[in-house]
């Protein structure tokens, strides 16, 4: 199947979901913003190591091919970290075949589902250690801790508030730099 995501034309992103091709196309700006951002206040201090620890490789959408369930791979994740003693150097190629120590998913209406039911499990089958859900809709981190081969839910911020969150606890992460311009969107069936 892997043929398969090769052909796919420049812009959209393939993915091996249940035993299923996924082909998403470029993301909505919201996604685009969060994602970038995300990295940018992570990447700073945990990847180079500006007014932070360093000591992290932080990747923005890597293709994860790690042999760990043959129904999902490569799964690309919208941010994945890996400590440099678990990944000491980056592949030159375009598949990550490391488990991440870290992985984040920016949600969108078209991916959440999918984030959430097929692509969280997973994680936990190969036992990633900490993973994010980043909801720009909404204005939200739910972020989780993987104890014994289950996600352990560590809490939900939202909006413009400054948090320190597992693994990047060691400095504070400005979450309205995610979503810097948006009013917050009401959950889904709240009266307003």
């Amino acid at each position: 199947m892997y043929a398969d995501i090769e052909a796919l034309p420049e812009g959209v992103t393939g993915e091996i979901l249940a035993g299923e091709l996924h082909v998403s196309p470029r993301p909505r700006a919201p996604h685009v913003h969060g994602a970038s951002s995300l990295g940018v206040h992570l990447g700073g201090p945990f990847g180079f190591g500006i007014n932070g620890p360093g000591g992290w490789h932080i990747e923005i959408e890597p293709e994860l091919s790690l042999d760990v369930d043959p129904d999902f791979g490569p799964v690309v994740p919208d941010l994945a970290g890996w400590r440099e003693s678990t990944l000491p150097v980056v592949p030159e190629d375009a598949q990550f075949t490391v488990v991440p120590d870290w992985v984040c998913e920016i949600l969108s209406p078209r991916t959440a589902a999918t984030d959430q039911t097929l692509k969280m499990p997973y994680y936990a089958r190969c036992g990633v250690a900490h993973a994010w859900l980043v909801d720009p809709e909404l204005r939200t981190l739910e972020a989780y801790r993987l104890e014994r081969g289950l996600w352990v839910w560590l809490g939900t911020w939202r909006d413009d508030a400054a948090v320190r969150v597992e693994p990047f606890d060691a400095v504070a992460l400005p979450l309205g730099a995610l979503w810097k311009g948006r009013a917050p969107r009401a959950p889904a069936g709240s009266a307003g």
